[in-house]
């Protein structure tokens, strides 16, 4: 006797519709997606705020090489022009007590200090990112006849 049609295609949909392990695999998949997005938040907050600190060392160490006028230069002409050499030499030695790593050039204008830090992640190391490189780079000019801001 055969069977009916409705009956033969029950007995086939127990058969192939368990989808036991699936939602498994999904949530596997968006956990570390999750974690990974959590990571990027986490972890470039965490740069952008060691970049803001590279940023403001810059800026300290570069008024400070600023500060280093050619004094000749000053007295005789009445102009305020850097000595490159020792506006340089004080701003390295700015970024030296403060104990960071950075370059200082200087001409008689302007300071231009780098500094280059790195940032620890915490969970992008799941991933393999251990840590994140970051540098900042600022100017200080030196300026004469100062009457007002941004003047």
């Amino acid at each position: 006797m055969t069977q009916p049609v409705a009956g033969r295609w029950w007995r086939l949909r127990e058969r192939t519709a368990d989808d036991s392990g699936q939602v498994t695999a999904f949530a596997v998949v968006m956990t570390v997606a999750l974690l990974a997005v959590a990571g990027l938040v986490l972890d470039a907050g965490l740069a952008l705020t060691e970049k803001v600190r590279a940023l403001d060392i810059a800026q300290a160490a570069a008024r400070a090489g600023a500060q280093e006028l050619d004094l000749y230069q000053y007295r005789t002409r009445d102009v305020a022009e850097l000595d490159p050499n020792r506006a340089a030499t004080a701003a390295r030695a700015w970024l030296a007590s403060a104990g960071v790593d950075g370059e200082a050039t200087a001409t008689t204008n302007t300071v231009t200090v780098t500094v280059r830090r790195t940032s620890r992640t915490q969970l992008l190391q799941i991933v393999g990112v251990r840590q994140l490189a970051v540098s900042a780079t600022a100017t200080a000019t030196a300026v004469q006849g100062v009457t007002g801001p941004n003047t």
